[in-house]
């Protein structure tokens, strides 16, 4: 018996994920478009109520694009970051999570960010432990100004997400929504 899971990277590149026969891998397919597992990840972000999520509103009134798949949760300050969020963002079905403060040196509430960020690499070690690749989870340092960057960062963990497959973790009545221009 034959598994196979791609993962659309680009027209040009599927990649298979895994393919095994009988614990081995097994030789390419003959010619043909190998068959691709489509969804659209669910990406969570956090961003601190000042320079976070400014630079997410800065984003649209610039009208920079990026994925409708990224929720945004608004904290007062990345320093209220607690492992457990993050944790259950993954828990609850996310397949990458995200993590905007403010610039290292500029946080509104002095050293919040600092803390946010001890906090996610805590995080990320955990989910390591757990067996879901630690870069799954990131955090970024931006100011308010930084719609495009914004955009940017929310792009990468996408694609991201997309690149590592879903989440094991998501449970079956989580299903991931299929892809509705598909239909």
């Amino acid at each position: 018996m034959s598994e196979s899971v791609h993962v659309r990277r680009s027209a040009s590149q599927p990649v298979p994920l895994a393919r095994l026969v009988d614990g081995n891998p097994s030789p390419e397919p003959s010619p043909g478009p190998p068959p691709v597992v489509d969804f659209i990840p669910q990406v969570t972000a956090f961003t601190c109520n000042y320079c976070g999520y400014m630079a997410a509103d800065t984003a649209g009134a610039l009208r920079e694009q990026y994925p409708a798949n990224v929720k945004l949760v608004r904290l007062p300050c990345t320093g209220k970051t607690d492992v457990q969020y993050l944790l259950d963002a993954f828990e609850q079905g996310a397949d990458a999570v995200f993590v905007v403060a403010c610039s290292l040196g500029n946080c509104h509430h002095v050293r919040g960010n600092e803390r946010g960020r001890a906090r996610v690499a805590r995080a990320r070690t955990m989910l390591q432990h757990l067996g879901l690749e630690p870069e799954r989870l990131e955090m970024y340092f931006v100011s308010g100004g930084m719609g495009a960057t914004f955009a940017r960062i929310a792009q990468g963990m996408t694609d991201r997400a997309i690149a590592f497959g879903p989440n094991p973790l998501r449970s079956q009545d989580q299903a991931v929504p299929e892809d509705p221009s598909k239909a």
